[in-house]
């Protein structure tokens, strides 16, 4: 019993479609029913948000601290335990020294419109 090639064809798409169609009918259904979920959580959402702008209750906030004591007064602390009058070691100095070099550097090439590539040689 011989069948011809154009049955088996007829007949292996109706088999692919069999499982095609369900498949693909289970997947829209179900993004619908998901769809729809989220429309009544939605809803129901801005239904509590209308009771609750109806009642106008607000979000508790944070009352401001009530200070209970006076007005503590401020110590001033003399410049000399800041160490303001200490001379600078010759580590900051080298290091301002450096930073004010890099920062020329960067100005001159900014003016040449070069890139900044630093102090590294290529070669």
């Amino acid at each position: 019993m011989g069948m011809s090639k154009q049955t088996t064809f007829m007949l292996a798409c109706a088999v692919v479609l069999s499982a095609l169609v369900p498949g693909v009918a289970g997947y829209l259904s179900g993004r619908l029913e998901a769809i729809e979920t989220a429309e009544r959580n939605l809803r129901a959402l801005e239904a509590r948000l209308d009771v609750r702008e109806a009642r106008g209750v607000r979000p508790a906030l944070a009352a401001p601290c009530q200070r209970t004591q006076e007005e503590s007064q401020l110590q001033e602390t003399p410049a000399t335990a800041l160490g303001e009058n200490r001379s600078e070691s010759t580590s900051q100095r080298r290091w301002a020294r450096d930073v004010s070099a890099w920062l020329e550097e960067v100005e001159q090439a900014d003016r040449d419109q070069t890139p900044y590539l630093g102090d590294h040689d290529p070669s």
